[in-house]
């Protein structure tokens, strides 16, 4: 795998993991590796075993697809209703005004 997209792929775990609001230790805890594996991860050093990485994206539910590309799935988008289905209707105002300001950026 090109150096380029394993930090790609470091970056996207590591924004997952903070939205979550993981630590690199509970995310190492859970994927049962050292702090070290996940660091490298993150910093785009090591490339991730397939076991590793199925096992990583149901522990930050996100598909395997965003992983590794970037690109959202049904999945990603189901968990991202769910999220903004549990704010409150103020907040999920603020999400639409939000959505159709960055929608007139691309028209």
């Amino acid at each position: 795998m090109h150096e380029t997209d394993l930090v790609s792929i470091g970056k996207r775990i590591q924004n997952r993991r903070k939205q979550l609001g993981f630590t690199q230790e509970h995310l190492a805890e859970q994927m049962n590796v050292s702090i070290q594996m996940v660091s490298n991860l993150e910093r785009g050093n090591k490339a991730i075993r397939i076991d590793n990485l199925v096992n990583l994206s149901n522990i930050l539910n996100i598909s395997t697809d965003y992983i590794l590309t970037g690109k959202e799935t049904i999945t990603d988008l189901s968990a991202l209703t769910e999220r903004i289905q549990s704010l409150t209707e103020k907040e999920q105002q603020m999400i639409e005004l939000l959505i159709d300001f960055c929608s007139k950026d691309n028209d």
